[in-house]
């Protein structure tokens, strides 16, 4: 088995620039992905693995032999390397490059005639992101929606904010007008989270098939939803604040949504 020491190994450098660089990301349509509970639910998901990298004094060839079923191009790497890959400070001792998966419209497939989705609108924080992702998982969304993206989904903080549901959610990216389009065109109403010209979440029916949209804290949502929307919807606020995180406000109303639809309301 191949053997990395050394930091200034040209390999090891190229893997550096798709760690630091969503450009590089997007050109290789590769990415970096760091612990055995990402690693394990990115396999869960289907994902192609390139190349395993490994600290041998942290994790044995054993255990990612028997992670992947013995079918894995395997490095071994000393721990220098592995500090200067790793984006966490927590030390798992295991790093995969895996090749990146086409997030288009045309790929969202739904199990059920009555989805319900999340949609997230120029959200830029990538903390938030996976605040997101996490949110979709825990709800069992059918899919999660990036509208007008500013991260790449592929980013190491995005990776490890959603705790690596990056990869149990469906999801798609697209502007926003192409997405009101996919939404009309399999009539998918959308709420969109939203002050301006609103109605009380629960207030509203959400056991048909349902987008919920919502946008940054600091500038909220783009016309376009607000005009195109089935119905605004507000969290009605009862502090001296007038809005929440994003996703705190995205659990609020989805989970309002799976209450309907388990009790049929």
């Amino acid at each position: 088995m191949k053997q990395i020491t050394s930091i200034h190994n040209s390999y090891i450098k190229e893997l550096q620039k798709l760690q630091e660089k969503s450009k590089e990301r997007k050109k290789k349509k590769l990415f970096l992905i760091e612990g055995k509970r990402e690693i394990s639910l990115a396999i869960k998901a289907n994902y192609d693995f390139e190349t395993i990298l490994f600290v041998e004094e942290i994790i044995t060839k054993k255990e990612v032999l028997d992670l992947f079923n013995g079918k894995t191009n395997s490095i071994i790497i000393s721990k220098e390397v592995y500090q200067k890959l790793a984006y966490r400070g927590s030390t798992e001792g295991i790093i995969a490059v895996v090749k990146a998966k086409d997030f288009s419209l045309q790929n969202i497939k739904f199990q059920t005639k009555n989805p319900l989705i999340l949609i997230a609108e120029s959200i830029e924080k990538p903390g938030n992101i996976g605040a997101l992702l996490r949110t979709a998982d825990a709800a069992n969304l059918d899919a999660v929606f990036i509208a007008n993206p500013k991260s790449d989904l592929y980013n190491a903080n995005i990776i490890r904010s959603s705790i690596g549901c990056v990869f149990t959610n469906q999801i798609a990216i697209g502007t926003s007008e192409e997405i009101i389009t996919f939404l009309q065109e399999k009539e998918i109403s959308i709420y969109a989270a939203t002050l301006q010209n609103s109605n009380e979440y629960y207030k509203e029916n959400y056991i048909k098939p349902t987008a919920i949209v919502v946008g940054t804290e600091a500038t909220g949502l783009s016309d376009i939803w607000r005009e195109k929307a089935t119905q605004n919807i507000n969290i009605p606020m009862q502090g001296e604040i007038d809005s929440m995180n994003v996703s705190v406000s995205a659990a609020i109303i989805l989970f309002e949504a799976k209450r309907q639809r388990e009790f049929k309301i």
